[in-house]
């Protein structure tokens, strides 16, 4: 029995001592539980199947997603309803899995400097958002969010969304070759005021 509690204090001892050791251990560890937490999402149908009325976005809205995550609105707006009860009386139904399928990258998070705009879809006029956008304090006095009234003046470039609809096709959203080819035609002389605001009024409107 001594004999035991030494060898297994020893084995405790080489592995305490050795840094490169407990590193590869470290990372063998949180690679399995890793695997373990992320490997059955993409068996779950919850996850990987969009819920009924979800589509992918129009080109319109497309490029202004690709907008909105430049000009860093996720930094301090979530689009994560969560499944607490103060959460879904202020903002609605909380987010789910099947909503977001065609998202890449997808725009989750907790981070809430402004308000969760999952549902802002159809909520406001696209005169609201215009006018948010360009100056928020003529519509909500008391917000310190930055104005972008460059987005009014800035075109929409169409040579650039067959492009992108081609690669986000190769990770599975199913945009056919006539809409692709059209694609660029959708987008002709829209301002990427325009754009944002497309993509805010479908924000959360096929789950109510």
């Amino acid at each position: 029995m001594t004999t035991n509690n030494t060898s297994t204090g020893l084995s405790h001892e080489k592995i305490e001592t050795n840094n490169f050791l407990m590193i590869v251990l470290i990372l063998v560890v949180l690679l399995f539980g890793g695997l373990v937490e992320i490997v059955p999402l993409f068996f779950q149908k919850s996850t990987t199947e969009p819920i009924k009325g979800v589509m992918p976005y129009t080109p319109l809205q497309l490029a202004g997603r690709d907008v909105y995550i430049r000009e860093g609105c996720y930094n301090c707006h979530s689009q994560m309803i969560r499944p607490f009860r103060a959460e879904t009386l202020r903002y609605g139904h909380y987010s789910v899995a099947g909503e977001f399928v065609y998202d890449h990258p997808f725009q989750w998070g907790s981070k809430r400097t402004g308000p969760d705009l999952h549902r802002v879809g159809g909520k406001y006029s696209d005169q609201w958002h215009r006018d948010h956008l360009t100056n928020p304090r003529d519509v909500v006095p008391e917000s310190n969010m930055p104005s972008y009234p460059w987005l009014g003046k800035a075109q929409v470039e169409p040579a650039d969304m067959a492009p992108k609809m081609k690669a986000l096709r190769i990770v599975g959203v199913p945009y056919t070759d006539a809409q692709i080819a059209a694609a660029g035609d959708e987008v002709k002389g829209k301002s990427e005021l325009d754009a944002v605001i497309a993509y805010l009024q479908i924000l959360g409107t096929s789950l109510k």
